[in-house]
């Protein structure tokens, strides 16, 4: 099929699971009944995309309070009672983040429960997401390592762990989420995407990588508004990416200024096309979709494209998140249509 969908990985969770709009949301209870919670929730965002006509669902991250902190819970050696506030991605903004304090060991499996559960209600494909080695390191701080590579290639080694437990689940595909790669681009093509291929090293499902500019928050548009007319970071790291082993990359192309035309670096992989963008709350229409993705073939063999969402839609309103993904749905269907 042409143009299969997905998302780029988080949905809004439920009032009652948390509260809205917030990108590190307090849940609303505890113990066995936010287990249960969780549980609901993860269906709740399996069905909504099922119904939006999205072809690989993920879970929605409804399980995690963060992408990447929802990982760092279930690992020894992190302090999370002791945090301490840090400038994340180049100081783009400030975070109380948990310290690396010992050497770092999984607990057990992390994301077993909603990866099982989503699997165990769904036919379609589904996709699960992890964060990427560089974007965990610059997600937490280090007082035990005192090397940013030792302490990502660490943290690899653990996310390998869980990839190839998640494959066991029946998980259809695994992304690594890696939006740090579009701001150390000089580590990401040294070491960055050697630190991904060791995250993903064994596994036979599916494999991609989603790099993004970010959220659709304000200190991530704000300094959007810093870059210019034209973001070409993915110039620097998109060859070190074709040569890697990772089968997919995913991007955002809607109300972007990265020029379509670096996609043509990315000559062996499949492109996840951001065709919905998640910083707006204007919600696209069917023929915007097939817009972005006719922009997108200029670049890209239509057989190698796959529709997704800019970005993760964690912090936007329930009701606007699901008429975009109806868009989506919608839109890929007409693409189909008019282009294959």
């Amino acid at each position: 099929m042409l143009f299969p969908t997905t998302i780029a990985g988080s949905l809004p969770k439920p009032e009652w699971l948390a509260e809205p709009n917030k990108l590190w949301p307090t849940w609303r209870s505890s113990g066995d009944e936010l287990l249960r919670a969780k549980r609901d929730a993860t269906l709740l965002a399996v069905k909504i995309q099922e119904d939006a006509g999205i072809d690989i669902v993920t879970e929605g991250e409804q399980a995690r309070q963060h992408f990447v902190h929802g990982f760092l819970e279930k690992v020894d050696g992190i302090d999370f009672a002791n945090k301490v506030e840090m400038g994340i991605r180049k100081d783009r903004y400030k975070a109380m983040v948990p310290q690396v304090m010992a050497p770092l060991r999984l607990k057990g499996r992390v994301h077993a429960f909603e990866a099982q559960a989503a699997r165990a209600h769904t036919k379609n494909k589904l996709k699960f997401t992890l964060p990427g080695p560089m974007t965990i390191i610059d997600t937490l701080s280090d007082s035990y390592y005192g090397d940013r590579v030792k302490m990502a290639f660490a943290f690899a080694e653990l996310l390998n762990q869980e990839a190839l437990a998640l494959q066991a689940d029946g998980v259809d595909m695994i992304q690594f989420d890696e939006p740090a790669f579009n701001v150390f681009m000089d580590e990401a093509a040294d070491w960055g995407v050697k630190a991904l291929e060791r995250a993903a090293q064994g596994l036979t499902c599916q494999t991609a990588v989603h790099i993004c500019y970010g959220y659709g928050i304000k200190a991530n548009t704000d300094w959007k508004d810093t870059l210019g007319s034209e973001w070409r970071q993915y110039e620097q790291i998109f060859p070190a990416i074709d040569k890697s082993p990772i089968q997919q990359v995913a991007i955002e192309c809607r109300n972007s200024r990265v020029p379509l035309e670096l996609l043509s670096l990315l000559k062996g992989k499949i492109v996840q096309a951001g065709v919905i963008d998640v910083a707006s709350d204007a919600v696209e229409t069917p023929e915007d979709v097939v817009e972005t993705i006719e922009a997108v073939m200029k670049h890209v063999p239509k057989a190698n494209i796959v529709a997704t969402t800019n970005c993760g839609m964690a912090p936007m309103h329930r009701d606007i998140a699901e008429a975009k993904l109806r868009a989506l749905g919608a839109g890929a269907k007409l693409a189909r249509e008019r282009l294959g």
